[in-house]
């Protein structure tokens, strides 16, 4: 078994995932008047797959070991391409791109309970008291500021689109931990990500065609969505994977899922900046909760 450490290259590698995925939380929210969200995923994901094409073609071939293991590439692409990513778009409809960063801050507690319920992993305490920390934070801003809005179980319906999302990277991530394929394909990491590209185009297709038999899809063509599916597609999508999953095999699914905690603090600015949403008075408050969270946990 792998012996996993956080590393300055691994802290590093986690870094860059969520300054790009807050990015792409704010490019999203720029997009709801052009493009229907699960048609935008669909999209974003048929453009990476051209960008890899040139790079791990090789893993499409019947003697690469691929199709062998086509079950877990399924599942792999279910989560990381398909689902994750469509959840969160569809999240952005009707949440800020600050709000859909912080909910997905609960990333803490499902890598913790994925890990223990079904990978057998061990838990510490400190890990514990850090996803709690978090979760402290998550909870604020779900309550926006309002203790009673729990009671009542006011929730925006993006707000429990993205906590579905984040179950599925926390899943997601768990997976990536635990290598079963073909060793070739794992090496060069363009086929892996190309292996995973090819069945979530499977998953995203089926979703974006019933996304358009419900009269839900729209597309609004012009440069302002080629440059979003230009940015999502390189940024967001191959330049993240690439860099969340290298850092996830060195230091491992339960720490790399405290650096996610990074991405609302990357929206806020984003989103003051481009977008103008201000943040609130508990968004500091849940920012301060989830930095507690990280710096308890990480502690020996």
């Amino acid at each position: 078994m792998t012996t996993t450490r956080l590393t300055p290259a691994a802290a590093a590698l986690l870094t860059l995932p969520p300054f790009l995925w807050a990015a792409n939380a704010v490019v999203g929210r720029l997009a709801v008047p052009l493009i229907s969200p699960i048609t935008l995923n669909f999209f974003r994901w048929v453009l990476a797959l051209g960008i890899l094409l040139p790079l791990g073609a090789w893993v499409l071939r019947p003697q690469s070991g691929l199709w062998a293991h086509w079950r877990r590439f399924a599942l792999l692409g279910l989560l990381g391409v398909g689902a994750y990513n469509a959840l969160q778009y569809l999240a952005l409809q009707t949440s800020s791109p600050l709000n859909v960063t912080l909910v997905a801050s609960s990333m803490p507690l499902w890598m913790l309970s994925i890990g223990r319920l079904f990978f057998h992993a061990p838990v510490q305490r400190q890990q514990v008291l850090g996803a709690l920390l978090s979760i402290a934070g998550v909870v604020l801003v779900l309550a926006r500021g309002d203790w009673g809005q729990l009671a009542r179980l006011r929730l925006v319906p993006g707000d429990l689109y993205m906590l579905a999302a984040t179950v599925c990277w926390a899943w997601y991530s768990w997976l990536l931990s635990r290598p079963n394929e073909p060793g070739a394909i794992r090496a060069d990491w363009a086929a892996f990500l190309l292996a995973q590209i090819t069945f979530g185009l499977m998953w995203s297709g089926a979703m974006t065609a019933a996304e358009w038999s419900v009269g839900a899809g729209h597309v609004q063509w012009g440069w302002a969505l080629a440059a979003i599916l230009a940015f999502v597609a390189v940024g967001p999508a191959v330049i993240a994977y690439r860099c969340w999953g290298l850092g996830v095999q060195r230091a491992g699914p339960a720490a790399a899922g405290f650096f996610s905690n990074l991405t609302p603090v990357f929206a806020a600015v984003m989103s003051t900046l481009v977008l103008g949403e201000a943040p609130a008075w508990y968004h500091g408050v849940a920012f301060a909760l989830i930095v507690a969270g990280i710096v308890v946990s990480s502690r020996r």
